[in-house]
């Protein structure tokens, strides 16, 4: 398979008041079809750290900011296939007792997807839809219509019910709703993030920023789709999966230092 690299990283800048427990998740997963060729982590000043897996397999990194100012930075060189993810329009659904004990957790409510309060618009609008991959893409035509991009539209507690009602929203906001639409109608929807580089598509002109998509589970594996894109695209580079944004946040502080700039980078290294 051909490969392409890409440089990806970010850098969080803080100041603290008092010491400060957090937890960062901005290393990629080094899994399939993604190599991870090398990555470097950097603190200014030295702090110790220490990583883990947490529930759903994400790496992680622990520290405690100082008080004062700190620099955090991760930078990494990665491996990608040239080639888009996989589609199967015939993927088909699973009846939920069908579904595997692990994946039915994505069928349920969680902090930002609202299956039980978006239940009667989903059934609306698509459950004369044929059950399938289909059906899923037909959500996310509906979303990408009806909710316009927008910066600074919702906060960091806005739901998927919220952000349906104002008709705007940032990427994790797309795929709340796309999710919470998919688990009402018993199709389990996970929630992704991590670096997705402008690769052979025109460039975005706004700063880079972290992405967020969602897995579907059709037939027996996951599917990516892309709420906020709605197109097929290469070099999605994974951080992290969850229930939603709640359970992989980039960076979970015990306290309140105040951030005073999050740069993220994710392009394609030409030679």
């Amino acid at each position: 398979m051909e490969r392409r690299a890409v440089r990806i990283g970010c850098e969080f800048v803080h100041e603290a008041g008092v010491p400060t427990s957090t937890v960062f998740q901005v290393q990629p997963r080094d899994e399939a079809p993604v190599t991870l060729a090398r990555q470097e982590w950097a603190t200014d000043p030295e702090i110790v750290t220490r990583r883990y897996v947490d529930h759903y397999g994400n790496p992680c990194l622990r520290a405690v900011l100082p008080v004062g100012r700190s620099v955090l930075r991760y930078d990494a060189l990665a491996l990608v296939p040239d080639s888009t993810e996989d589609v199967d329009v015939d993927a088909p659904e699973l009846p939920p007792e069908q579904l595997p004990d692990d994946v039915l957790l994505y069928t349920l409510p969680s902090r930002y997807c609202l299956p039980d309060v978006l239940g009667d618009v989903a059934w609306r609008e698509f459950g004369t839809h044929p059950p399938g991959y289909r059906r899923v893409q037909a959500i996310i035509d509906h979303l990408h219509e009806r909710v316009t991009f927008r910066y600074g539209s919702s906060t960091s507690v806005s739901t998927a019910a919220d952000v349906y009602e104002a008709g705007f929203g940032v990427c994790r906001d797309f795929a709340h709703l796309a999710i919470s639409f998919c688990r009402a109608l018993n199709i389990p929807a996970r929630y992704v993030f991590g670096y997705l580089p402008d690769m052979d598509v025109p460039p975005d002109p706004a700063p880079m920023d972290f992405a967020a998509w969602m897995e579907v589970w059709l037939g027996d594996r996951w599917w990516t789709f892309d709420p906020r894109n709605n197109a097929a695209r290469k070099g999605r580079i994974l951080i992290g999966r969850g229930r939603d944004a709640s359970d992989v946040a980039m960076a979970t502080t015990f306290g309140a230092p105040r951030l005073e700039s999050m740069v993220v980078w994710a392009d394609e290294e030409t030679t």
